[in-house]
């Protein structure tokens, strides 16, 4: 046993089976290990930014990590902007880099740079495999880090001669463990806070499921304070039935007018809200009043269940089910556009389906009617990096083959990781795709407006511009492999819907908007 099928079967040992990969020559021993370790599922992507996505949206499914399979250091640089959203996601991820032989690293080759420098921004846990003996130490150190608690993003740098060197030593040793402790005096301050009488409120962040929610309800009925969920979650499970809070505004006017009053602010599974970007008229950062109080029950990195728990009994809430889920939004009538399309879409999901939502300004639609729709979960671009969302069904559809992904896809940012639809295609995984063509850079558009550039000429304009030429997204899709129609009317939409979702494997429906 080499190095390279050690770390494999470390891995299965430790319950992470999947591995997404883009490999290259010093990963040919990794490659080769998979077949002696028939247990490791391999998977495929042409680009290493489907790769670190797949593994967002495995993690996200299933609160285990898949390893990623990377080239080097431009291989990792290729899969950053994915781990960027993976680390804000805090979904627990291994990545695999390989590196040159030790002995090889002083000359300085082509492909030879700093691993560490670049891995360090995206990962809580970095660490060299030394020899072929280390590798299942390492391995399961880095796993470990991955899972957490706080979980997070682990890069395991694993060197040529580590990967063929011989394993002599089967090292099982267990990677440390930490448990999530409540901090009792947290929630007795978050109660205090809760029940003072003044304005007060709840943020749900990370990973936010019907127990999270059940809970802030109680809360909620129990202290009449304010309930909100991050702008953009990791996971949000919602639908008919299940406790519904809107989240904070995505732009910070909207925001600051939400949170003006708040004086108290419990967070779970997050933290204090921020502006996403500084505007020069604004000249604010911070989203809560100055003299504001933040009590946390739970760090971003560890669900907010635990402590949301603690709190229902600290302020003796009441708490009651959710009711059970009786029907579907109404198809809705008239003409497509992003209003009608979301409303369709909400309309005809099946219970129980992952909707992976990347759909930027043409969301709105599917954001108002998905609170009624039947219970589901939506996965969100956490970091802002668009390109996340083909790569995440990929990861989704992988974890999770029992139940239909949806991606609502946002036709800009869907270029950045077209390539998905191959392995789709590969991997025959039942994603159906709804690219949300507008054919423009339609939030640059708008922030052109809101930073004051209302005079923008045309060579600014054209920067925001996708039309000439619009990219063919059917014809796209059948290159890689997957069948899909266009849909400019919205019976055609629903054709198209009913036909993705009543058949398994990938079908992309192009709604023109």
């Amino acid at each position: 046993m080499n190095g390279a099928e050690l770390a494999l079967r470390t891995a299965v040992g430790a319950g992470v089976d999947v591995c997404f990969a883009n490999p290259g020559t010093t990963e040919m021993e990794l490659v080769a290990a998979v077949d002696r370790v028939p247990s490791m599922r391999a998977v495929l992507g042409l680009f290493e930014g489907v790769v670190t996505g797949a593994a967002d949206g495995y993690g996200r499914v299933t609160g285990r990590p898949a390893l990623t399979v990377l080239h080097l250091g431009p291989g990792f640089a290729n899969g950053i902007a994915n781990l960027h959203n993976a680390r804000r996601a805090h979904t627990p991820v291994v990545n695999l880099v390989g590196d040159h032989a030790s002995w090889h690293l002083g000359v300085d080759a082509p492909l030879t740079s700093d691993i560490e420098s670049l891995a360090r921004p995206v990962s809580r846990h970095v660490a060299r495999v030394s020899s072929g003996a280390h590798a299942g130490t390492a391995m399961r150190e880095a796993i470990g880090a991955a899972m957490g608690p706080p979980s997070g993003v682990s890069t395991l740098i694993f060197p040529q001669d580590a990967a063929w060197g011989q394993a002599k030593v089967h090292d099982v040793s267990e990677g440390s463990s930490t448990s999530v402790t409540i901090d009792a005096d947290a929630i007795s301050l978050a109660a205090a806070g809760l029940r003072s009488g003044v304005k007060a409120g709840l943020l749900l962040g990370g990973v936010v499921r019907r127990a999270e929610l059940e809970a802030a309800a109680a809360v909620q009925a129990a202290t009449g304070c304010s309930v909100w969920i991050d702008t953009f979650p990791a996971v949000l499970e919602q639908g008919a039935g299940i406790p519904h809070f809107d989240p904070i505004p995505y732009f910070p006017e909207q925001a600051l007018e939400v949170l003006a009053s708040v004086q108290t602010l419990v967070v779970a599974g997050t933290r204090a809200p921020v502006a996403f970007f500084g505007y020069q008229r604004l000249g604010i950062s911070e989203l809560l009043p100055a003299d504001a109080s933040v009590v946390s029950i739970a760090p971003p990195g560890v669900r907010g269940s635990e402590g949301l728990e603690a709190l229902v009994a600290a302020v003796a809430a009441a708490r009651a089910k959710s009711a059970p889920h009786d029907g579907s939004p109404t198809v809705p009538t008239g003409d497509l556009d992003m209003m009608t399309m979301g409303a369709m879409v909400a309309a005809l999901q099946p219970e129980g389906a992952i909707v992976v939502n990347e759909s930027a300004t043409s969301g709105l639609g599917w954001a108002i009617a998905s609170a009624g729709a039947a219970p589901h979960e939506a996965f969100s671009l956490t970091g802002g990096a668009i390109g996340q969302g083909l790569p995440c069904a990929v990861g989704a559809a992988v974890a999770a083959p029992d139940r239909k992904v949806i991606t609502l896809q946002a036709d800009g940012s869907g270029m950045y990781t077209l390539q998905s639809l191959w392995t789709m295609a590969r991997e025959s995984l039942d994603v159906t795709v709804v690219v949300c063509a507008n054919r423009a850079y339609r939030i640059l558009q708008m922030e052109l407006h809101r930073t004051g550039h209302d005079d923008a000429g045309p060579q600014a304009r054209s920067l925001t511009d996708l039309s000439d030429p619009a990219p063919d997204w059917v014809s796209l899709a059948k290159g890689f492999g997957v069948e899909g129609m266009q849909a400019t009317t919205l019976d055609e939409l629903r054709a198209g819907l009913e036909r993705g979702l009543s058949t398994e494997g990938p079908y992309l429906v192009e709604a023109i908007l």
